[in-house]
């Protein structure tokens, strides 16, 4: 599913999506998001490092990428699924099916999209270039 498809539930005419701009963001910082993500898993922090993308101020994770001082759309912060399930955001029980889901962190990045409407995971694929 493609990120804009997220907003366009049902029959409605797609309107420009916000997260349209989240795709550029995601492509722009694509390569310091994943030696991010390995960082997180060579220091032995997390198998499942998760960026959070958000435009209003969030407290989770740790602040990578500020879009007022980048000039972007998005922030991004850095987490870990451990923190998700610490913060209640990832329910204990359903913490096992999060990791069967979760895709290569060398090839995608695991993104948590926070919009007005409400949230949700998407992998994005890293930029080949």
């Amino acid at each position: 599913m493609d990120p804009e498809e997220l907003l366009n539930e049902g029959n409605q005419p797609q309107k420009d999506s916000p997260l349209a701009s989240l795709r550029v963001d995601l492509k722009l910082f694509s390569e310091s998001l994943r030696e991010v993500a390995v960082e997180i898993m060579v220091e032995g922090l997390s198998l499942y490092p998760i960026f959070i993308a958000h435009q209003h101020e969030v407290k989770l994770g740790e602040e990578i990428f500020n879009k007022d001082e980048l000039n972007t759309e998005w922030n991004i912060n850095a987490s870990t699924l451990e923190e998700f399930v610490e913060r209640g955001i990832i329910k204990k029980e359903l913490k096992q099916r999060f990791i069967d889901t979760y895709k290569s962190p060398e090839d995608f990045m695991c993104v948590f999209v926070i919009v007005p409407e409400g949230a949700n995971f998407v992998f994005f694929p890293y930029s080949k270039e």
